[in-house]
């Protein structure tokens, strides 16, 4: 991903199943931009026909001036956590964009660039609960991209985390920047 476009603007979709969490994961996203990191923010959001097992996906633009034109047209990151999200959204990916996929979940992709890392797998490790891989997904994201500052990403999931699991959600974040540090120090030796 070469980064921003000349106004700031950072277009992000995170698609999964209904009951993956990412359209979660798109608003605490928009709300560490917006409330914590003090940018301009737009965040949508789409169900599948199904509340749980369709696909859903969450949008969020950030950018540095105003937004004028709400929607993802051409996103410059696209993480998918079912195979179903990958094929249905990675062709509207910038050329140069950044694609993130939970292996594990994902077997057909698309690009040979794309980030391949065993999301769901890294969330019951550090977690214990397969539903935290939202937030390993947004430790990777904003490691790779530094797209929010990790202060405001951590504040936004603290402040989303249902009462007792704090802590829980704090180790997958980590887990997520781990995963992130240890592919950009492959990529600098490469």
């Amino acid at each position: 991903m070469k980064g921003k476009d000349k106004d700031g603007r950072i277009e992000i979709r995170l698609a999964g199943e209904g009951g993956q969490g990412m359209i979660l994961a798109g608003v605490i996203l928009a709300e560490a931009a917006a409330i914590y990191d003090g940018k301009n923010v737009v965040q949508t959001q789409t169900y599948g026909p199904e509340a749980r097992g369709g696909a859903s996906k969450a949008e969020v633009v950030i950018s540095d001036e105003p937004i004028d034109y709400p929607e993802v047209l051409h996103a410059d990151v696209l993480v998918a956590l079912s195979q179903e999200a990958c094929d249905k959204y990675a062709s509207n990916l910038k050329k140069d964009g950044l694609l993130i996929v939970d292996i594990d979940k994902v077997k057909r992709v698309p690009l040979t660039s794309a980030v391949k890392i065993p999301i769901t797998r890294a969330a019951i490790e550090s977690s214990g609960k397969a539903i935290t891989a939202n937030v390993v997904a947004l430790g990777v994201l904003v490691g790779l991209t530094n797209v929010v500052s990790r202060e405001a990403i951590e504040k936004a999931i603290l402040a989303r985390a249902p009462k007792g699991t704090e802590e829980m959600n704090y180790r997958a974040l980590e887990r997520g920047f781990a995963e992130a540090a240890a592919l950009l120090a492959v990529k600098q030796k490469a």
